[in-house]
């Protein structure tokens, strides 16, 4: 029997297996998160019913807070500033719906780790799911705001021309764009509270920083001016989505560059939240 029991000990210790956490620079494990998918299906749906829960408007609010944005720029930038580009109701809404979806879908994903502190420190899943699927529920506002944008299409009778089959295509830029950046905040919020205060200051600056009720500077302007444009990549996205749905040129040049840097910042964002990853549950 002791014979028997001693070769049992050292079975066991040749089968032994050691589970530690990974460390170090790590990539998106796409596999991981779709075998997941299901609770990525289950967050985003949580996150709307949260949202949504006892409210008396409902959905209605995703319509209202891109509209009363958009009378506001219009009263005081098109009537009392007399911006010229601010005049138009239908070019403002363009620009104020695609910011709110970025916005909305940023600001979301930032907090999305400390608002689920209970969920990460009780049981295993990616992470990861939890940035993405703050960025999905904001997707469906904009789809329910984005059918007053048809309405007023309709009402004003401009009709999209062949540019609007880029539309997807930008609308999907912007929500990688908000991926990416709320996925790097999300991280730094989790170990550096105080990130929930720069979020709102960093959104207000962004906006104006944007044409999102202007329109871009004139060929001629200064080329510190353009370049500034140049480098903020919602420029470039929400110019090309206002242009797609309003039969305007589309700005290649400028839509190339933000798709270059929305490519960088969501790598960028990802790498860095899989990095810090294993510090969550410690932290939060």
């Amino acid at each position: 029997m002791t014979a028997i029991s001693h070769s049992a000990e050292l079975l066991h210790k040749k089968l032994k297996t050691v589970i530690v956490p990974d460390s170090g620079w790590q990539s998106v494990n796409i596999q991981e998160l779709w075998r997941f998918r299901g609770l990525l299906y289950f967050l985003v749906w949580r996150d709307i019913k949260v949202r949504y829960k006892q409210t008396v408007l409902g959905a209605a609010w995703a319509l209202l807070q891109p509209l009363m944005i958009m009378l506001v720029f219009t009263v005081f930038l098109g009537v009392m500033a007399k911006v010229p580009a601010a005049n138009d109701p239908v070019f403002v809404y363009a620009g104020v719906l695609s910011w709110t979806l970025f916005a909305t879908a940023m600001t979301n994903a930032s907090t999305s780790l400390i608002n689920s502190e209970r969920l990460i420190t009780k049981v295993y899943f990616p992470r990861l799911a939890i940035p993405l699927s703050a960025v999905g529920s904001a997707v469906l506002d904009f789809f329910v705001a984005s059918l007053l944008l048809v309405s007023m299409m309709i009402w004003r009778g401009v009709l999209p021309g062949v540019g609007i089959l880029m539309a997807p295509v930008v609308f999907g830029l912007i929500v990688v764009a908000a991926a990416g950046m709320g996925t790097w905040l999300s991280a730094l919020t989790a170990a550096y509270r105080d990130f929930r205060y720069v979020v709102p200051f960093l959104m207000q600056f962004w906006l104006f920083a944007t044409p999102v009720v202007y329109s871009r500077p004139p060929s001629d302007a200064s080329f510190w001016l353009q370049t500034l444009i140049a480098i903020n990549p919602m420029s470039g996205l929400i110019g090309s989505f206002r242009a797609a749905m309003l039969n305007e040129p589309i700005p290649w040049r400028l839509l190339g560059i933000a798709a270059s840097t929305v490519a960088v910042l969501f790598v960028a964002g990802c790498f860095y939240f899989r990095r810090v990853e294993d510090t969550f549950a410690d932290v939060l």
